[in-house]
């Protein structure tokens, strides 16, 4: 079986034993892999339109990018359209466990799993 291996790859005994006998490998650079993997990515998107749903969460569904979305075109244009883009980004990112919360009157904030918006509490509030 052995001398059927040699004869397809075209090699003799004894220059496969010199290769068995090297050590060949590769080196990777493990720090800047890990550093790049971690990186989050903080995006702005204007949300004009209802349309324009589908491109946040696409970037939501990746899972390394936290979403800041200026909502206050879409108020201005149709409140009924505002809601139910809402309702579609709140939906998709319950089912992906991650977080919305709104951020003033013109932003809300869109998080995946690994990221989670800092509410007030009434302790908190106390506390300061």
């Amino acid at each position: 079986m052995f001398k059927k291996f040699l004869s397809k790859t075209g090699m003799k005994k004894d220059e496969f034993d010199e290769l068995e006998g090297e050590e060949e490998y590769l080196e990777l650079d493990t720090a800047r892999t890990s550093q790049e993997s971690q990186k989050v990515i903080v995006r702005p998107f204007v949300l004009e339109d209802f349309v324009q749903v589908k491109p946040i969460l696409d970037t939501l569904r990746e899972g390394k990018t936290i979403c800041l979305v200026n909502i206050k075109p879409l108020r201005e244009k149709d409140i009924v359209e505002l809601k139910r883009a809402i309702n579609k980004l709140k939906k998709t990112c319950h089912a992906m466990s991650g977080d919305v919360a709104g951020f003033g009157e013109d932003y809300i904030v869109v998080t995946p799993s690994f990221a989670e918006i800092y509410r007030n509490s009434a302790t908190d509030e106390l506390d300061e």
